[in-house]
C-alpha cells in the first residue's frame, strides 16, 4: 500500500456551498473519492491510498491537471484507489467538484 499526499495553492475557492461529496466505488479498476470543504479557500490537499506502488509521478500529474482545471480551493480530497486508470481518476475528480458546486 502506498500513501501519497499533494498540496496545491489555488487562485480561488471552488464555487458552491455543498460541504462534502463522494464519487466512485472501490471495485476492480475503480476508486472512491471523498471531497470535503474544510481547508482555507486557496488551499487544496489530495491524499491517496493505493495498492499499486511506483506511480507517484502519474498521480502527481493527474492531480495537478485537476487543480488547474477545477480550481478546487478549500477542498481536502481523500482517494481510496482500487487500481483506477488516470482517465477514470480525472473523471471522478471532476464529477466530485461538480457535485460540490451545486
Amino acid at each position: 500500500m502506498e500513501t501519497l499526499t499533494f498540496r496545491h495553492t489555488t487562485k480561488k475557492p471552488l464555487a458552491g456551498s455543498v460541504p462534502h461529496a463522494i464519487t466512485g466505488v472501490v471495485a476492480s479498476g475503480n476508486l472512491e473519492i471523498l471531497l470535503e470543504r474544510v481547508l482555507p479557500p486557496d488551499a487544496c490537499e489530495v491524499a491517496i491510498e493505493t495498492p499499486i506502488a511506483g506511480y507517484g509521478d502519474v498521480w502527481e500529474a493527474v492531480v495537478a491537471d485537476f487543480v488547474a482545471r477545477a480550481q478546487p480551493g478549500g477542498l481536502r480530497i481523500s482517494i481510496n484507489d482500487g487500481g483506477a486508470r488516470p482517465d477514470t481518476v480525472s473523471l471522478r475528480l471532476l464529477q466530485g467538484a461538480r457535485l460540490m458546486e451545486a
